[in-house]
This record gives C-alpha cells, structure tokens and sequence, in this order.
C-alpha cells in the first residue's frame, strides 16, 4: 500500500474536539477540511407556489437541526406567529434541544425519538397523535423513505420543500494532492463530478458513510476502499484509524 499522507473530510471541520485531529497526530497525516455541499434557503416567494398553508396544521416534524432554522426562518418571513399549541415531533434529542434556540421548550409539546425513523413514526403514530395534521420539513434532496414511511403509516402529512442542498464551488481546491477523500452523503459524489467533469480517481482512496453515500460512488464508477458504518466501525474517524493503522503495518 502506497503512504497516506493526506486525507480530505468533504464537511466542515467540528468545533468540538475532533476524533481527526488525534488520527493527524497518530499517523503523522495531514488531514484537511472542505464542505462539498451547502444548504441555500429557498425564498419565501417559492415556498408559497407551493400553497401550503403552516398554521392549518397541529404538529411540525423536524429530521435535522437545519429543519429547525429553515421553519422558523420562513414563519418570520411569511409573518407567521407560531401557536403555542403546535406540537413538535424531532427525530432525536439533539434536535428537540436545539428548539429551544427559537421557542420556550418547557412551555411547548415536544417529542423526540432516539435517531431512527422507526422511533419518529412511533412517536407520531400513537392514538393521541395520529388525528394531528403534520408538516414535515424538507431539503430538495430528502430521502423519500421518511415521508413514504409516515405516510404508509396513515397520519396526514404535507411535505414542505424549505432549504436546498447545492454543490459548492471547488474550483480552488487541489484534488488531485490527496490520497484519501472521505464522503458522507451522495450529493458530495455529484459536487465532486460537477466541480471536476474530467476527474480521474487514480490511485486516491474513496471512504464512504452510510450506503446511499457507498453506492453513489460505486454508480459514478469510482473504486470503494473503506466503508462505514459497520458493527465493529461506527464513525468514519473509526474507519480511517483502523485502515491507517493496517496500512502503516
């Protein structure tokens, strides 16, 4: 196996302390940092050719904190105050807490499930829920499985287009230097053939998170050498540590 000197993250880089920065100094690597894909709002006046009215429904459901921003962000502009007795259904805690950076949490009906979308349509499928007209926030690029799965599950959902997932412009970046580059969802496979049509993989490793993300490359022709989550391979910083360690062997 060929040395590995550096390795691109196709995200940003967490404030948090950052399980890449003891893999940088464990393998003496460099380790850079380049979100592939950004969210753009889309503008109130394309949210309302969708005709969805918010406040004729009882209940919003929120898959990512960016949901969160994206709601509040169109009631401000649409000038929509938010009754107090709209029920929130988050996906897991983390989103749930992070409400609390629009709404008073302790005054507001807020439930939340552990991360899967199993726990979400449990959550939302109990008798007291299951009359509530639920408004579900969305990227452009969602995954058709939430809302086929609430809606297999009869509740009354209206699907809202309220943020866009766009390919960032790469066009400073040197791909060409890096012998691993990590993804995380499929739309950064797209980022990277639109921002380099004529892109060679070459001899630099594809790692990949989740199997949307694993098959997007496998479908663009690109050769897979590591692949996360796994029983034994949670993270994708666990990934990169287990194969930099086989290959510094």
């Amino acid at each position: 196996m060929k040395k590995i000197k550096k390795i691109l993250i196709s995200q940003p880089e967490s404030t948090d302390k950052s399980p890449y920065i003891d893999l940088a100094n464990k393998y003496n690597v460099k380790i850079d940092f380049k979100p592939f894909i950004q969210v753009e709002s889309v503008p109130l006046k394309d949210f309302r050719k969708q005709k969805i009215e918010i406040v004729a429904h009882t209940a919003v459901i929120f898959n990512a904190r960016t949901a969160v921003d994206h709601f509040f962000r169109i009631c401000e502009e649409s000038r929509i105050s938010v009754p107090e007795t709209m029920k929130y259904f988050c996906m897991s805690e983390a989103i749930a807490l992070y409400l609390q950076k629009y709404i008073v949490y302790r005054k507001r009906k807020i439930f939340f499930g552990d991360g899967s979308l199993t726990s979400l349509i449990t959550l939302t499928t109990v008798s007291k829920h299951r009359n509530d007209k639920f408004f579900l926030v969305l990227a452009d690029s969602y995954k058709p499985e939430v809302p086929k799965s609430l809606e297999k599950a009869k509740l009354k959902i209206t699907r809202a287009i309220l943020y866009r997932t766009v390919a960032t412009d790469l066009s400073a970046l040197n791909i060409a230097e890096y012998d691993i580059i990590a993804f995380f969802s499929p739309m950064e496979i797209k980022s990277l053939q639109s921002n380099f049509p004529d892109y060679a993989q070459g001899d630099t490793l594809f790692a990949t998170f989740g199997p949307a993300t694993a098959k997007a490359v496998k479908a663009a022709k690109f050769t897979l050498s590591i692949e996360a989550p796994k029983p034994e391979i949670p993270s994708m910083s666990k990934a990169l540590d287990l194969f930099l360690k086989n290959n510094s062997q």
